[in-house]
């Protein structure tokens, strides 16, 4: 008798901790409710990734052929190879690309000076940027007609490229500064011309995107302390996107977007406006953003060998760095790291491949959404 009671006491005991366990086992991670960010790991550039992805712009950056000028033609005078009108632009196919191109290069080297193609990289990069090239450039801006060519996109990586220079501490970049500082010049004087001539921003998925044209520029005018820019910025701002709100997400993407018009003006009033300013600003523009539940699909692509259709590559890589911003500023909107997340693992893997038509550029948006990511 004495043994079976021991035995009903032993199993109660055991009874007793196992349901403990399982009450403990069973009970909400509060902490993992609470803090999304344990849980998230951001995509890494690594020292592997980082010689993957300057292969794209070195391979291309002077390659001349296949090559889309986007020109206006005002007289038999504007004829000539992309070489003779761009020598410092003229290869990844079209111009801005290069731009891009070369600010990807100049990113790699900053971060990774031991890059395995460094040398081969540094040696074009002063090729490229040239006193004389650039000069070059600058007359193909002058010519009649020509005042408009890139706008804004083009003009933006520019500034964007010149930011880079300046805040490389490296001689070659001093001489690459110097070099393309006229044309610096000249796309802010550009800047400062068309702004208060425009109405109305343009809010489409592609090249003449207004936000993210001024999201670029206005990175510029902050490290170089430039006030005149910033405060045409700021100003065109506050007209431009003031008063938005509840912009229509869902309808996005657009078939052939690379850039989110929702998410780019999100992000480039985050970089001018107060937080308190911003936080109230957005709560009325995207107000779905600050649920932990929001979720937003990668764009996805149907043909890489397409041109257009491959921009949806590019779209996960923009809507990645606007969410990282956005998700930077306040805590409620951390969820938004893994969506960026998310997005930038549909594309980086698929990008190396033999499709000239995104190869040309691609690297540089993965680079931009990675350089976000931390």
């Amino acid at each position: 008798m004495d043994k079976f009671v021991g035995n009903m006491r032993l199993g109660t005991f055991i009874f007793s901790v196992l349901a403990c366990l399982l009450a403990i086992a069973c009970k909400p991670d509060t902490k993992a409710v609470l803090n999304i960010s344990e849980s998230y790991s951001a995509p890494l550039l690594t020292f592997s990734e980082a010689n993957r992805l300057a292969l794209l712009p070195l391979e291309c950056l002077q390659v001349e052929y296949p090559n889309k000028l986007n020109q206006s033609l005002q007289d038999s005078t504007h004829l000539g190879s992309p070489k003779q009108l761009h020598p410092a632009f003229y290869g990844c196919y079209d111009w801005h690309s290069s731009v891009h191109g070369h600010w990807s290069l100049v990113s790699l080297l900053k971060q990774f000076p031991r890059l395995n193609q460094a040398a081969t990289i540094r040696d074009k990069l002063i090729q490229n940027i040239s006193k004389d090239n650039i000069e070059a450039e600058i007359s193909y801006f002058n010519m009649p007609g020509n005042a408009t060519y890139e706008r804004t996109y083009g003009w933006a990586w520019i500034l964007k490229l010149a930011e880079e220079l300046h805040t490389w501490e490296d001689p070659l970049a001093r001489e690459l500064e110097a070099n393309l500082q006229p044309l610096t010049d000249y796309i802010i004087t550009a800047y400062m011309n068309f702004l208060p001539k425009l109405n109305y921003p343009i809010r489409v998925g592609e090249h003449t995107n207004t936000a993210f044209g001024l999201s670029l520029a206005w990175d510029y005018a902050i490290s170089l302390n430039n006030s005149n820019l910033k405060n045409a910025i700021a100003t065109s701002v506050s007209r431009f996107y003031k008063q938005d709100t509840e912009c229509p997400i869902n309808w996005e993407p657009s078939g052939f977007d690379f850039l989110s018009p929702c998410l780019e003006e999100a992000n480039l009033v985050r970089k001018v406006y107060s937080e308190e300013q911003f936080k109230v600003w957005l709560h009325k523009f995207l107000p779905q953003l600050v649920d932990p539940n929001f979720t937003l699909e990668p764009g996805r692509v149907g043909d890489r060998a397409d041109g257009k259709l491959v921009h949806l590559d590019g779209l996960n890589f923009s809507r990645a760095w606007c969410l990282y911003g956005i998700a930077e500023t306040f805590p409620q909107y951390e969820h938004l790291k893994t969506i960026a997340a998310d997005h930038i693992t549909y594309s980086l893997p698929s990008i190396v491949d033999d499709n000239y038509s995104g190869t040309h550029w691609l690297g540089s948006f993965a680079l931009y959404a990675l350089n976000s990511a931390h």
